[in-house]
């Protein structure tokens, strides 16, 4: 039994009931009495609460054959918004979603600066903008959450964006200044991590995303907690060597992983062996189909060093589930097989290896699911995903 502080205890349990109603989508009273270890008494007076902030709703069964229709609670999607922001290069996506995750709005600007102060004003702009939009409901954007695709510090400052050449900056408290809403900075990774985890993988406590687009990324879910290492740099697995000596990387290492098996890699060969300086996944799906064995072999030597890798991985933090983010995967016949052809080692330990059913747009939907779960102070989120038909919620993504 939990003893403390009143308010603290009721604090604990506000986190629990509101955790069980988002994960169950609906669930009654007395079910949820029974799932939390909660006394009826206790659940009466929260849900009462709930229900006056307006962060839960009451709806009546109109099917139920035996007795009393149940009064079912559910949290009510519609009072606030949550913004992810995924600042890349060359564009910034804006996503709103409700407090379901569900996205209701998205917006892509197109960069054509890599000027922090250019970039910060944009940002400010939009964000109030957005903010001025969606001003009806009654906590209108509940918070802020930006994917930054570089090293982030635990206390959220930028420490080096390598595309962007951005060196300890201090975005959150410049955008603090000037915006009134919770803002939260987190690397790309841990964000597509977080989504993976949140819509697709409510069965595991251990999680590892590979983003593999522009370079390597890998986001790292211990316990239903980000692993960020020391000073928050944990996860720049792109970095680890697997070729001795081998192809120049910008962090001044040779034979990076990410430079033999990241999407990067493949389309900066294709490009310069094809001279073609707009490649396309169509122009490689193209080639697959017509059975290019430059292509083919390019491939399969791309999901060699990229078993190489992932090897390393599993063994370094046996993970439950292991995900691969990549749109090359997705076309590439057979590819999930052929990388576990290659983890054939008998200490490797992992449940499932799978391509991400959710793609590009975790991170951004990692973002919104982050401001969500800061917002309703809760230590893990459950939200809807239908993985046949890629849909989070009830919008298509």
């Amino acid at each position: 039994m939990v003893t403390g502080d009143a308010a603290y205890i009721k604090k604990i349990n506000r986190s629990l009931i509101i955790r069980e109603i988002v994960k169950e989508g609906m669930i009654s009273r007395a079910d949820l009495s029974k799932s939390t270890n909660l006394t009826r008494a206790t659940i009466s007076a929260q849900v009462a609460d709930l229900l006056e902030e307006g962060l839960i709703i009451e709806t009546q069964l109109e099917h139920y054959s035996v007795g009393r229709k149940p009064i079912m609670l559910s949290l009510n999607g519609q009072a606030g918004y949550a913004l992810g922001i995924d600042l890349d290069y060359g564009q910034i996506t804006f996503t709103l979603s409700d407090l379901l995750g569900c996205p209701v709005s998205s917006n892509i600007i197109q960069l054509k600066t890599t000027d922090y102060t250019e970039i910060r004003h944009l940002l400010i702009q939009q964000i109030n903008k957005l903010k001025a939009e969606f001003t009806t409901s009654r906590y209108g954007i509940v918070g802020i959450v930006i994917a930054i695709h570089g090293l982030v510090t635990k206390d959220e400052v930028i420490h080096y964006v390598p595309r962007f050449q951005w060196h300890d900056i201090n975005l959150k408290s410049d955008l603090e200044v000037e915006i009134d809403t919770p803002i939260y900075l987190e690397n790309n990774a841990n964000l597509s991590s977080f989504a993976e985890r949140v819509y697709a993988h409510h069965e595991t406590d251990n999680l590892l995303c590979a983003t593999l687009y522009s370079g390597i990324g890998l986001g790292m879910m211990m316990n239903n907690e980000f692993f960020r290492g020391h000073d928050g740099y944990a996860g720049e697995i792109g970095h680890m060597i697997v070729v001795p000596e081998g192809k120049p990387c910008n962090c001044g290492n040779k034979g990076c992983w990410e430079k033999y098996a990241s999407e990067s890699s493949i389309f900066e060969h294709l490009a310069e062996t094809r001279q073609i300086s707009n490649l396309t996944y169509e122009h490689i799906q193209n080639w697959l189909n017509e059975g290019d064995e430059e292509v083919y072999e390019l491939m399969e030597q791309f999901l060699f060093y990229l078993a190489i890798g992932l090897n390393n991985m599993i063994n370094m933090y046996n993970p439950d589930v292991l995900v691969l983010d990549s749109e090359l995967l997705r076309i590439f016949p057979n590819s999930l097989n052929k990388i576990s052809e290659n983890l054939n080692s008998s200490i490797s330990h992992y449940r499932e290896l799978m391509i991400s059913t959710i793609g590009k747009k975790s991170c951004v939907l990692g973002a919104c699911a982050l401001a969500i779960k800061q917002f309703l102070d809760v230590p893990m989120l459950n939200l809807p995903y239908d993985k046949n038909t890629n849909q989070v919620g009830s919008v298509l993504i």
